[in-house]
């Protein structure tokens, strides 16, 4: 008894799995890149407006604050200039007066992995991921510009 189907569940099996799998796969790659670049943001808002508030001047405060960003950014594989993702604002000025706060924002471009530079030229294939923190400047330190 000879049919016309053999071997066709193999075909069958490589095809829905190439149309199920590889959309998966590229799925969990993009929604890795995003968790890594939420965690970066929000580690590098969090800890340059600390940074920003513990400093003794504004000139420290902004290389400390962007020291701090360019290492979180790094440790998760991100290579986004500092200066170019923070964004410093403060409710009072000079910045470190008393009682006032301090707040940080980073903000994250992830490009969709994969996609060739031509097409990205055409249509933008980016996700902005960005977090901000808010630190007060401590009440009882003595004011400094």
């Amino acid at each position: 008894m000879a049919s016309g189907d053999d071997g066709s569940a193999i075909v069958e099996f490589l095809g829905v799995t190439l149309v199920l799998l590889v959309p998966l796969v590229y799925l969990v790659l993009v929604l890795g890149r995003v968790e890594a670049a939420t965690f970066a943001a929000e580690g590098a808002a969090r800890e340059a407006a600390r940074v920003y508030v513990r400093s003794d001047d504004t000139s420290q405060a902004v290389h400390g604050a962007l020291a701090s960003v360019g290492i979180a950014l790094a440790d998760q594989g991100f290579d986004d200039a500092p200066a170019d993702a923070l964004q410093i604002s403060c409710t009072r000025h000079p910045c470190l007066t008393p009682g006032g706060d301090v707040e940080a924002r980073v903000e994250v471009v992830v490009g969709l992995p994969f996609v060739p530079g031509f097409v990205r030229d055409v249509v933008p294939l980016e996700i902005p991921v960005s977090a901000t923190r808010a630190a007060p400047v401590d009440d009882f330190r003595v004011a400094a510009g």
